[in-house]
């Protein structure tokens, strides 16, 4: 079992920088690949970064460039660092965490909400 909990959401002006992070506790972490989903209002929750467990990352393409996903496993802690926020980036953010091992483990933080509004 995995808790993940998310921190550092806020209300912040076009242009400017946030970093969320989310702490894990409950198992092994650094087994997990570690990934960052938004969900705006009326649309579905998007991937948004993630990182194995290998620390290989991808992005999705509307925040390759601003953004940036890392992983301090002696911490349990994954962060996604955001710069040249957007309108576009409001959303709520959530940490998950994954691992497939005889099968596919899986959970959710319960989300931290990102405005990005002038």
């Amino acid at each position: 079992q995995v808790q993940l909990v998310e921190s550092g959401g806020g209300l912040v002006q076009p242009g400017v920088s946030l970093r969320l992070s989310c702490a894990a506790s409950g198992s092994i972490f650094r087994l997990y690949a570690m990934g960052w989903y938004r969900q705006a209002p009326g649309k579905q929750r998007e991937l948004v970064a993630r990182i194995d467990s290998d620390s290989s990352t991808n992005y999705a393409d509307s925040v390759k460039g601003r953004f940036t996903i890392s992983r301090d496993n002696a911490k349990n802690t994954v962060y996604l660092q955001m710069n040249s926020l957007k309108s576009e980036d409001t959303a709520v953010y959530y940490c998950n965490a994954r691992r497939t091992f005889m099968r596919t483990y899986e959970y959710w933080g319960q989300g931290t909400q990102v405005t990005v509004s002038s």
